[in-house]
């Protein structure tokens, strides 16, 4: 199975009749690969997900939005690690939202990343993203009550209006030139239990442990109802969900990279072309950097200028000539 087939199969463009219980958590389409093969495949996917990102910076025309979504202990913190480990940290912004603060509490639920998103020729990745506002904030109606909206407007149909405000801000996105990535890691009951135990028997991994992620898991039904809701209803063409199976972190991340590097291929970047005069610019100044390091070429044509400009010998052409080969060779 090619990577490709991978992202085609938890690809999501419309979500008219999508249903999160008809995609199992535990689902790895028949791959059966040992531990070493797993980390050679991810090697070489973050490979080419360098090789296209510094092609991506280059270029400087579009930005990229990792949006990643995911209950607790689904594996967000240890995608972003495995996944872009090897992308240049000048060309990526990693933002995780927290608890909005009051001032960010002033504006509309888009404001706060709005001002993080990604600036032409960068990844952008937000940990959690403006999709909490329909579901942290769907699932606990105090967090609504914080936002201190005027009354007249929190209506049945609250949940429906921000679903129409995302569809636009991100076709608005799209239409700028911002490449969206949305990803839910779709992780079991059971699969977290164990993850959550792990952290409290392991001490190593006790600070990651938080009481209020037992409190949030109470609420799972509520949460799955949550996202399932918010998949339906902003997945679209320009900017699809991929509802990604997280039970298996091994696949998981996989599939995430093989995602993101088939849409970057698919964006055909390539690095951009000098202006004649910028490129005789570069040719004169890569000649006189090879002059500096050849004495005996040098020594030769400031006799020739002390000698009032001497026909140069077939050797001393065939010199410059070497030299020019040499420029052409290392820039082009």
């Amino acid at each position: 199975m090619k990577p490709s087939d991978i992202v085609k199969s938890f690809r999501i463009k419309t979500g008219h009749k999508f249903r999160l219980d008809d995609l199992s958590p535990s689902e790895t389409l028949g791959f059966d690969i040992d531990k070493d093969e797993v980390k050679d495949l991810l090697a070489s996917g973050v490979k080419r997900l360098r090789d296209l990102q510094e092609k991506l910076y280059a270029d400087g025309q579009r930005s990229i939005l990792i949006v990643l979504q995911a209950m607790d202990a689904a594996g967000k913190d240890s995608t972003i690690e495995h996944v872009m480990s090897g992308v240049n940290p000048q060309g990526c912004e990693v933002t995780s939202f927290k608890v909005p603060s009051p001032e960010e509490l002033k504006h509309d639920f888009l404001w706060r990343t709005t001002v993080a998103l990604p600036p032409r020729g960068h990844i952008g990745i937000f940990n959690r993203s403006y999709y909490e506002e329909v579901l942290v904030a769907r699932v606990h109606p105090d967090v609504l009550a914080k936002q201190n909206l005027p009354p007249e407007l929190v209506t049945k149909d609250i949940w429906k209006e921000r679903f129409e405000d995302i569809r636009a801000f991100e076709r608005h996105l799209v239409r700028n030139g911002t490449v969206i990535l949305k990803f839910f890691l779709h992780l079991s009951k059971e699969e977290q239990r164990k993850r959550f135990l792990e952290r409290i028997e392991d001490p190593d991994k006790h600070w990651k442990f938080s009481a209020g992620d037992i409190a949030e898991r109470a609420r799972w039904d509520e949460y799955m109802a949550a996202y399932d809701s918010m998949i339906r209803h902003t997945a679209t063409k320009e900017a699809p969900w991929h509802v990604i199976p997280a039970d298996n972190k091994w696949f998981s991340r996989l599939a995430v990279a093989a995602t993101i590097v088939e849409r970057l291929e698919g964006l055909d970047l390539s690095f951009p072309v000098l202006a004649p005069d910028m490129r005789e610019a570069m040719m004169v100044a890569g000649r006189s950097l090879l002059e500096e390091g050849t004495p005996v070429a040098s020594s030769k044509r400031k006799a020739r200028k002390a000698n009032g400009g001497l026909a140069e010998s077939r050797a001393d052409r065939q010199a410059d000539s070497n030299d020019q080969a040499m420029v052409n060779y290392r820039y082009w």
